[in-house]
């Protein structure tokens, strides 16, 4: 536990504090459109979608999609990777597959994203740089066709794209998601690109329900 501060400035604690009266607002405003609204949720979940998103704050799953809580299941991290040794990743993904039964798993990225930004530099940050690296993978298999983009938030946006797509081909690549498919699990595995400035997702048509159209490299029997 640690020791009280007494050089808290005011404004931090006001901001701490209306965070817990903002929580009781929440509860008040819920249980006046439905007094069971808590009762309901406490029931347990079975969300029908896995959401890997960025960790922006300017992202919210449930906001941006207009779903009530209950309905998504969120792994978020810098820049919406799906990393094939990432623990985390994993686990969530295994417990979403095989324990929620989730329909659908959506990575989703986003225009103007800093991590992406970030990796088209050549500027260390620290020890993000070890996990902007995969972005900058990214960007090597498709250097040709970026490099041709000159504005360096038109070629962010594209990366942002590039970086959506490419980890669908991650996700599909699990033995978690590879195994239900083969068991007969009805399970899509989908990509969207959603913008802060207009609100709007953009779905980047690379749904999948198998692995037919993988590599013969990263297929599992």
């Amino acid at each position: 536990m640690c020791p009280p501060d007494d050089n808290f400035e005011p404004a931090t604690d006001e901001l701490y504090n209306s965070l817990l009266e903002s929580n009781k607002q929440f509860v008040q405003n819920a249980l006046d459109a439905d007094p069971q609204y808590f009762e309901k949720l406490a029931g347990g979940q079975s969300p029908p979608l896995l959401w890997i998103g960025c960790a922006d704050s300017c992202v919210p799953a449930n906001q941006i999609t207009n779903m009530p809580p209950g309905e998504i299941f969120v792994h978020r991290n810098i820049a919406n990777l799906v990393v094939h040794s990432d623990m985390n990743m994993l686990s969530v993904l295994d417990y979403a597959v095989n324990v929620l039964k989730v329909k659908h798993v959506v990575v989703t990225g986003h225009y103007g994203c800093g991590g992406v930004m970030a990796a088209i530099t050549n500027q260390q940050y620290g020890l993000i740089d070890n996990w902007l690296r995969h972005i900058k993978d990214v960007y090597r298999l498709h250097e040709r066709k970026l490099e041709t983009i000159k504005d360096i938030n038109e070629r962010c946006d594209k990366l942002v794209e590039y970086n959506v797509i490419e980890n669908v081909y991650n996700l599909c690549k699990t033995s978690i998601v590879q195994n239900a498919w083969k068991n007969g699990q009805r399970l899509g595995v989908h990509g969207w690109v959603y913008s802060i400035k207009t609100g709007i997702i953009t779905d980047m048509n690379v749904s999948t329900y198998d692995n037919e159209n993988m590599d013969i490299v990263f297929k599992f029997k």
